[in-house]
């Protein structure tokens, strides 16, 4: 079914570039600055250092399929990586060039789906409490940490202790490869880079970081709204990792989620029970895929708005666990799944009127 695009002038499409960037540099300024002067952050570095995009990619805007940009501002997108040119009624204009990405890309999008689909499918384990954090510094006296310049909340010793009395059942890959050795064995299921596509699941908080890669991965078919709606998820859903892990943030303004006391483990089994969908079923809800109850919220093409799922930050308890947004506007695995979008199956067969 051939997509219709949407043109818009500049008066239209310029201010969400620069509202995109503006968005983009509070996250990344902060970022290069510190780099600059050779510092860190355990929290706010990692979204720019283990995943591959960096500062300045993200601060570049794209408007995502079937629209074209008119105007003298649109021309340097005539030497961006998967755009052209094309004739409009308002003149010459660039869009995103899906039959070359789909041709560049095939293996990479089909992969997501995979992944995405699957994932979205799967019941939840709300009970692993973040305790991947605790087997990368199991046995720290012999492996060290990976964090050298911060302390460990209840010493190496306590730190063994609380990886040896809990179940360990971390299923994905991404972070059990990170694990100590001597933590390796402890672990319930042994995930690989081969199972991932069948261990992956809606409730494990890194899966849900890896919307943003996948947003980032998939642009510019992906509008740059979106792609920062999922980095501002990864934000939160970092912030709560190491809230939870066994490292002391306090002196970078941060209480911790004390998962090794019962309370904090049924405060924060019962808080994640109690969200109607983690934000990768709720891609799902945005496309009207079968998980779906309500119709599709789409994205306005020409202001970059979407109707907002109720979505909050932190929700801080008297524990000191905080929940991670539970609700996100429409994801990734729309664009993958939804039936308008039949070029990421076929890039090949690709075509809009205009």
């Amino acid at each position: 079914m051939p997509l219709t695009a949407t043109i818009l002038d500049p008066s239209q499409w310029t201010p969400r570039a620069v509202e995109h960037e503006a968005r983009a540099r509070a996250f990344g300024e902060p970022f290069v600055d510190r780099r600059m002067k050779g510092k860190k952050h355990p929290i706010e570095d990692f979204l720019f250092t283990y995943y591959t995009q960096k500062p300045g990619q993200l601060y570049r805007w794209h408007p995502g399929m079937a629209v074209v940009l008119v105007g003298h501002e649109a021309r340097e997108r005539g030497t961006w990586k998967f755009y052209r040119s094309v004739q409009t009624s308002s003149g010459p204009g660039y869009e995103f060039d899906a039959q070359a990405f789909g041709q560049a890309r095939a293996r990479a999008i089909e992969f997501a789906r995979i992944i995405l689909a699957g994932t979205a499918q799967r019941p939840g384990n709300f009970s692993c409490f973040g305790l991947h954090e605790w087997a990368m510094a199991y046995k720290s006296e012999a492996n060290g940490i990976r964090h050298e310049y911060l302390p460990l909340r209840l010493g190496a010793q306590g730190t063994d202790e609380v990886v040896e009395t809990h179940k360990i059942r971390c299923t994905h890959f991404d972070a059990f490869r990170f694990y100590t050795p001597q933590a390796i064995d402890l672990n319930e299921v042994q995930p690989t880079r081969e199972t991932q596509r069948d261990l992956e699941q809606p409730a494990c908080l890194h899966a849900n970081m890896d919307l943003y890669k996948w947003a980032y991965k998939l642009s510019p078919a992906v509008p740059s709204e979106l792609v920062m709606d999922c980095f501002e998820l990864a934000w939160d859903i970092r912030t709560m990792d190491m809230q939870a892990s066994p490292y002391d943030l306090a002196d970078w303004g941060h209480d911790p989620i004390r998962i090794e006391t019962p309370r904090a483990r049924l405060r924060t089994c019962e808080c994640k029970k109690s969200l109607p969908h983690v934000p990768i079923h709720c891609a799902c809800r945005y496309w009207k895929l079968p998980i779906a109850s309500q119709s599709p919220r789409r994205l306005d093409l020409t202001t970059g708005s979407r109707p907002r799922w109720s979505h909050g930050y932190y929700s801080e308890f008297s524990s000191g666990f905080g929940l991670y947004r539970g609700q996100l506007p429409g994801l990734v695995l729309g664009f993958l799944l939804h039936e308008h979008h039949g070029w990421i199956a076929n890039p090949l067969g690709h075509h809009h009127s205009r």
